[in-house]
């Protein structure tokens, strides 16, 4: 089928093509509704081939167990690139650059949506609506009202949907925390979530629209404004209407392993984020120095983000407890810390114990793909209940430094007075950007208030300030506005 050119997906929207339209008249419900057969091959459509598009489309290419039977992306290079690596090869995918031509194709089983995060949820809400199975990748959700209607979706359309946080399936990890719950460390005192790797600005240019791939349809919930800054892929995590920043980007699979070492589904009882973007000269939104505090009952989690290097003019970042990228529990006896498989640590850091890890991808794959066969949906390592969890905490953190206010050090230390541990971890973020010559009573930091959570995890109960203006902006961006027709509705 010929590339969509923008003017040809300008003609067919006017005919407006509402959700419900598109599953009762569009999307067809895929033959695929009951077990298979061991020798029967699962059809992917995969949507979004970007770096972990790709690698996602590749891996099941070759697998023996699963056809890829389409592909699409908005981006036509992208969209060839990948239809050429399947030349010469017995089947050659359907390609497209408009997800609901996938969608609608009776001949595919399940789909991997790899695309922008505010795309994330609203892909596979009409997935699951047209009959597919979905592998989402992560953060679920680019809001956390989105959590639940996806939720919503999967159960009434009888889906199998799993979140791409492979964590959850990475051996290691499991090993080390299950030992850490057998109180070989003694109590837990505090989790540590680190994500401490360098990220250079992204530009800072005249508004401009791209014109080598269909714009309307790349913002498609959002609304679609100029481009400030240098490209147009990847970046837009740094945006808040298409991404949610370091924290929603790898922030989310150490949140999502915090929980597990809080022994914890439900949402915390309150949260607080602080941070701000320095040094760099760009147009990103997002902060690129920051820090989420959240209250469990077992023990304060912390999520700490760092995108600038140690100190000015190296190459590295700082590590704590060892680590730079991952999670550390720290206990009483010592602590547990890493990502890829850990290892356990007396106070002095000396190695008490290791557990080897894998990663967890292609267990996380297999898990999906062996759900998809038994239509065992509670056999899911990440199903959607989890995503929503792990993203709303990432959205929450988000959402009190978005309504927060440039405050002193002193005031700073005030807010978190209730937390100890959480007012030495911002002096040690306010001495590194220090380090980096940021004067912090001129360059404030942006500190939210603490957010009361309802226990459903769907909503906020108030702010320790009081302040009515701030709640009304905090609940309206737990939902924000979506652009008609790329619309979740309020009844899925």
């Amino acid at each position: 089928m010929p590339i969509l050119s923008r003017r040809s997906f300008v003609l067919k929207s006017a005919a407006a093509l509402s959700v419900g339209a598109l599953t009762t008249r569009g999307l067809r419900p895929s033959t695929w509704a009951a077990s298979a057969g061991a020798n029967e091959a699962i059809r992917i459509g995969v949507i979004g081939l970007g770096g972990k598009g790709t690698q996602h489309m590749n891996i099941l290419a070759k697998r023996a167990d699963t056809r890829v039977v389409a592909l699409c992306d908005l981006d036509p290079v992208a969209l060839a690139r990948a239809k050429k690596s399947f030349e010469g090869k017995q089947v050659v995918p359907f390609t497209t650059n408009d997800p609901r031509e996938l969608l609608a194709r009776a001949d595919v089983d399940a789909v991997f949506v790899v695309t922008g995060n505010q795309w994330h949820a609203l892909l596979a809400v009409w997935a699951c609506q047209a009959g597919k199975d979905v592998y989402v990748e992560k953060p679920m959700t680019h809001t956390v009202w989105e959590g639940r209607k996806l939720i919503e979706a999967a159960a009434k359309y009888k889906r199998v949907v799993q979140v791409g946080t492979q964590y959850r399936s990475e051996s290691g990890l499991a090993a080390g925390i299950k030992w850490l719950h057998e109180g070989r460390l003694g109590k837990l005192k505090y989790v540590h979530c680190l994500y401490l790797s360098r990220r250079g600005p992204i530009g800072k240019r005249t508004p401009w629209y791209p014109t080598d791939v269909n714009y309307d349809l790349f913002c498609g919930p959002t609304p679609v404004v100029p481009l400030e800054r240098d490209k147009l892929h990847y970046d837009w995590h740094w945006m808040w209407h298409t991404g949610n920043g370091e924290l929603g980007n790898n922030g989310v699979h150490l949140l999502d392993i915090a929980r597990r070492i809080v022994r914890s589904e439900a949402p915390p009882r309150r949260v607080l984020g602080l941070g701000g973007r320095y040094v760099v000269d760009d147009c990103a939104e997002t902060p690129n120095t920051q820090l989420a505090f959240y209250d469990y009952p077992e023990a304060p989690v912390i999520y700490e983000g760092r995108a600038l290097p140690a100190k000015p003019d190296v190459n590295y970042s700082d590590a704590i407890h060892g680590t730079r990228v991952g999670v550390a529990a720290v206990c009483e006896g010592g602590y547990l810390a890493g990502l890829t498989g850990c290892a356990a640590y007396d106070p002095s850091g000396k190695v008490i114990e290791k557990f080897g890890g894998d990663g967890g991808g292609a267990t996380h794959l297999n898990n999906f793909l062996s759900a998809v066969r038994s239509r065992r949906a509670l056999d899911l390592a990440a199903p959607p209940e989890i995503g929503h969890g792990s993203a709303g905490l990432c959205h929450f953190g988000n959402i009190s430094l978005r309504v927060g206010a440039p405050a002193a050090p002193a005031q700073i230390a005030k807010a978190l007075e209730s937390m100890p541990v959480a007012g030495e971890l911002a002096r040690n973020m306010q001495a590194h950007l220090g380090v980096h010559g940021v004067d912090l009573t001129k360059q404030k930091l942006a500190l939210g208030p603490w957010m009361d959570l309802e226990p459903s995890g769907d909503g906020i109960v108030k702010l320790d300030s009081g302040d009515e203006a701030a709640l009304a902006r905090a609940r309206y961006l737990l939902h924000e506005a979506q652009r008609p027709p790329f619309v979740i509705p309020e009844k899925v």
